[in-house]
């Protein structure tokens, strides 16, 4: 575990978007790696990626972040990974569909600097790693140590 990077795996239509997250995630000791569907993603789940995190947007073409959660909870795929939302719907309706497909978070983007966005993946990821911490949801186990 020491010395072993964070898988993480970040999911946007937005090409801008998603190139500066993986640059500023890279900077901050993560292995990054992307797509810019939902389709995209689940090809990459199906294809064996198990990262730690997985950070996703909801608004997207063809399969949305909501209908991609679904597909990997019932298809099993990385089911210890830790789903975080990070989209511009921030209506209270969406964060408790997140919650019910068992999201570990939600962050707004347009309320968050990239370097807060890592903050709170970082955040997030502590609190479901270390038993002690103290967290609304019940622990769950993270595959850190490959």
């Amino acid at each position: 575990m020491e010395g072993e990077k964070t898988k993480i795996l970040i999911i946007d239509d937005d090409n801008f978007l998603l190139d500066m997250y993986a640059l500023k995630f890279s900077q901050n000791n993560f292995e990054v790696y992307t797509a810019l569907s939902g389709i995209q993603a689940i090809k990459k789940l199906q294809g064996g990626l198990n990262p730690n995190i997985i950070l996703m947007d909801v608004i997207m073409p063809e399969m949305d972040g909501f209908e991609m959660l679904e597909k990997m909870n019932t298809n099993q795929l990385s089911p210890n990974s830790i789903k975080i939302i990070l989209s511009n719907k921030s209506q209270q309706e969406d964060i408790d569909r997140g919650n019910a497909l068992g999201v570990a978070g939600y962050i707004v983007k347009a309320n968050s600097t990239p370097m807060e966005v890592i903050n709170q993946v970082t955040s997030i990821l502590t609190k479901k790693v270390n038993p002690d911490a103290k967290s609304g949801s019940r622990p769950e186990s993270v595959g850190i140590k490959k």
